[in-house]
Protein backbone atom coordinates (compact mmCIF):
# COMPACT_ATOMS: atom_id res chain seq x y z
CA UNK A 1 0.00 0.00 0.00
CA UNK A 2 1.42 3.50 -0.76
CA UNK A 3 0.14 6.02 1.41
CA UNK A 4 0.93 10.13 0.64
CA UNK A 5 3.08 11.87 3.29
CA UNK A 6 0.11 12.94 6.04
CA UNK A 7 -2.48 10.54 4.90
CA UNK A 8 -4.03 9.13 7.75
CA UNK A 9 -4.32 5.19 7.54
CA UNK A 10 -6.99 3.50 9.17
CA UNK A 11 -5.74 0.63 11.30
CA UNK A 12 -7.47 -1.98 13.92
CA UNK A 13 -6.08 -3.98 16.33
CA UNK A 14 -6.79 -5.43 19.92
CA UNK A 15 -5.54 -4.57 23.04
CA UNK A 16 -5.91 -5.52 25.44
CA UNK A 17 -9.14 -7.70 24.38
CA UNK A 18 -11.01 -5.10 22.69
CA UNK A 19 -11.01 -4.39 19.30
CA UNK A 20 -10.27 -0.79 18.70
CA UNK A 21 -9.95 1.42 15.21
CA UNK A 22 -8.26 4.73 15.21
CA UNK A 23 -6.65 6.10 12.44
CA UNK A 24 -2.68 7.17 12.06
CA UNK A 25 -0.13 9.02 9.97
CA UNK A 26 2.70 6.73 8.50
CA UNK A 27 5.20 7.84 11.41
CA UNK A 28 3.06 7.43 14.37
CA UNK A 29 4.15 4.66 16.78
CA UNK A 30 2.39 1.92 18.47
CA UNK A 31 3.21 4.09 21.96
CA UNK A 32 1.84 7.37 20.60
CA UNK A 33 -1.41 5.33 19.73
CA UNK A 34 -1.85 3.79 22.82
CA UNK A 35 -0.92 7.03 25.17
CA UNK A 36 -2.46 9.48 22.77
CA UNK A 37 -5.17 8.07 21.34
CA UNK A 38 -6.28 5.43 23.29
CA UNK A 39 -5.26 6.82 26.45
CA UNK A 40 -3.20 3.92 27.90
CA UNK A 41 -0.71 6.11 30.06
CA UNK A 42 1.14 2.83 31.55
CA UNK A 43 3.34 2.27 29.00
CA UNK A 44 5.83 5.10 29.52
CA UNK A 45 7.45 7.31 27.13
CA UNK A 46 11.00 8.10 28.11
CA UNK A 47 14.53 7.40 25.37
CA UNK A 48 12.37 6.79 22.56
CA UNK A 49 15.20 4.99 21.07
CA UNK A 50 14.58 1.40 22.57
CA UNK A 51 17.16 1.75 25.14
CA UNK A 52 15.45 1.87 28.20
CA UNK A 53 12.31 -0.83 27.93
CA UNK A 54 9.59 1.65 29.86
CA UNK A 55 7.45 0.98 26.65
CA UNK A 56 7.99 -2.45 26.50
CA UNK A 57 4.69 -3.91 25.44
CA UNK A 58 3.77 -7.52 24.13
CA UNK A 59 2.52 -7.43 20.74
CA UNK A 60 1.36 -10.69 18.83
CA UNK A 61 3.09 -12.44 21.56
CA UNK A 62 6.56 -11.07 21.37
CA UNK A 63 7.49 -8.66 23.82
CA UNK A 64 8.69 -5.15 22.01
CA UNK A 65 9.82 -1.83 22.09
CA UNK A 66 6.32 0.57 21.38
CA UNK A 67 8.36 3.14 20.51
CA UNK A 68 10.19 1.21 17.31
CA UNK A 69 7.18 -0.03 16.30
CA UNK A 70 5.12 1.73 13.73
CA UNK A 71 1.94 1.95 14.76
CA UNK A 72 0.68 0.09 10.89
CA UNK A 73 2.56 -2.90 12.05
CA UNK A 74 0.18 -3.28 14.86
CA UNK A 75 -2.62 -3.20 12.19
CA UNK A 76 -4.57 -6.49 12.75
CA UNK A 77 -2.31 -7.78 15.65
CA UNK A 78 -2.94 -8.12 19.30
CA UNK A 79 -1.50 -6.04 22.05
CA UNK A 80 -1.10 -6.36 25.74
CA UNK A 81 -0.30 -3.51 28.00
CA UNK A 82 -0.30 -3.22 31.41
CA UNK A 83 -3.66 -1.98 32.13
CA UNK A 84 -4.27 -5.76 30.73
CA UNK A 85 -2.25 -7.49 32.72
CA UNK A 86 -4.90 -7.97 35.37
CA UNK A 87 -8.20 -9.51 34.73
CA UNK A 88 -11.41 -9.96 36.34
CA UNK A 89 -10.22 -7.41 39.58
CA UNK A 90 -7.50 -9.51 40.26
CA UNK A 91 -3.50 -8.79 39.94
CA UNK A 92 -1.84 -11.05 37.68
CA UNK A 93 0.61 -13.42 39.66
CA UNK A 94 3.72 -11.24 38.47
CA UNK A 95 1.86 -8.05 40.20
CA UNK A 96 1.28 -9.70 43.43
CA UNK A 97 4.97 -11.02 43.24
CA UNK A 98 7.03 -7.50 42.63
CA UNK A 99 4.40 -6.31 45.36
CA UNK A 100 5.51 -8.74 48.10
CA UNK A 101 9.03 -8.50 47.11
CA UNK A 102 9.19 -4.86 47.46
CA UNK A 103 9.99 -4.58 43.65
CA UNK A 104 7.64 -1.63 43.15
CA UNK A 105 10.19 1.83 44.33
CA UNK A 106 9.53 4.81 41.77
CA UNK A 107 7.23 3.04 39.84
CA UNK A 108 8.10 4.34 36.09
CA UNK A 109 10.04 1.11 34.53
CA UNK A 110 7.70 -1.30 36.60
CA UNK A 111 4.85 -1.58 33.26
CA UNK A 112 7.43 -2.45 31.20
CA UNK A 113 9.87 -4.69 33.86
CA UNK A 114 6.08 -6.52 34.45
CA UNK A 115 5.41 -7.10 30.36
CA UNK A 116 8.99 -8.03 29.87
CA UNK A 117 8.62 -10.44 32.87
CA UNK A 118 5.19 -11.70 31.81
CA UNK A 119 7.29 -12.48 28.08
CA UNK A 120 10.16 -14.40 30.28
CA UNK A 121 7.86 -17.01 31.56
CA UNK A 122 5.86 -17.47 28.55
CA UNK A 123 8.65 -18.54 26.46
CA UNK A 124 10.77 -20.19 29.35
CA UNK A 125 8.38 -21.06 32.53
CA UNK A 126 11.11 -22.21 35.02
CA UNK A 127 14.01 -19.77 33.96
CA UNK A 128 17.52 -19.41 36.20
CA UNK A 129 18.76 -16.37 38.04
CA UNK A 130 21.04 -15.98 35.18
CA UNK A 131 18.20 -16.13 32.52
CA UNK A 132 15.72 -14.08 34.33
CA UNK A 133 18.50 -11.17 34.06
CA UNK A 134 18.90 -11.83 30.76
CA UNK A 135 14.96 -11.27 29.89
CA UNK A 136 14.87 -8.14 32.24
CA UNK A 137 18.06 -6.80 30.65
CA UNK A 138 16.07 -4.51 28.21
CA UNK A 139 14.46 -2.69 30.97
CA UNK A 140 16.60 0.23 32.63
CA UNK A 141 15.60 0.90 36.72
CA UNK A 142 17.18 4.41 37.80
CA UNK A 143 16.01 3.42 41.35
CA UNK A 144 18.41 0.28 40.65
CA UNK A 145 15.94 -2.67 42.31
CA UNK A 146 16.81 -5.30 40.33
CA UNK A 147 17.54 -7.57 42.73
CA UNK A 148 13.82 -7.71 43.84
CA UNK A 149 12.90 -7.86 40.64
CA UNK A 150 14.65 -10.98 39.57
CA UNK A 151 13.06 -12.19 43.13
CA UNK A 152 9.68 -11.81 41.94
CA UNK A 153 10.11 -13.70 38.74
CA UNK A 154 11.97 -16.32 40.64
CA UNK A 155 9.00 -16.73 43.14
CA UNK A 156 6.42 -16.75 40.10
CA UNK A 157 8.07 -19.15 38.61
CA UNK A 158 8.76 -21.52 41.18
CA UNK A 159 5.18 -21.46 42.02
CA UNK A 160 4.01 -22.25 38.39
CA UNK A 161 3.46 -26.33 38.28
Amino acid sequence: MIVAAGEAISIRVTVNGEVRSVKVLSHHTLLDVLRIQLGLTGTKECCLQGECGACTVILNGRAVDACLVFAVEADEGEVLTIEGLASEGRLDPLQTAFLEKGAVQCGFCIPGMLLSAKYLLKTNPHPTREEVQHGLAGNLCRCAGYYRFIEGVLAVAEATP
